[in-house]
């Protein structure tokens, strides 16, 4: 690829672990979900888009269902954060390894 021709990035995404205290519970198809993950996209004007994913509670697998991030102060200082430090990370990248 040339130098003169710009590379389109269609998507930048990260996974976010949420920390034990800021976890949350919601219900989907009757089935009660403990949120663990968050999935944070990097839109295109630069704002982010997060979705929560976690896992059953009574156990088993379940299906990969996303839920919605409630507002939140801490939950917003984590996104900011984690987009932080994945902006750190992408730009000490070394390569193909």
């Amino acid at each position: 690829m040339g130098h003169d021709a710009a590379v389109e990035v269609s998507a930048l995404a990260i996974n976010v672990t949420i920390p034990e205290h800021l976890r949350w519970t919601d219900t989907r198809r009757g089935e009660q979900f403990v949120l663990t993950t968050l999935n944070v996209r990097l839109l295109p004007d630069g704002h982010l888009a997060t979705k929560a994913y976690g896992r059953p509670v009574a156990g088993g697998r379940g299906g990969y269902v996303s839920f919605p991030v409630p507002d939140g102060e801490e939950l917003a200082a984590l996104l900011s954060e984690a987009a932080d430090r994945a902006g750190q990370l992408w730009t000490a990248h070394r390569g193909l390894g």
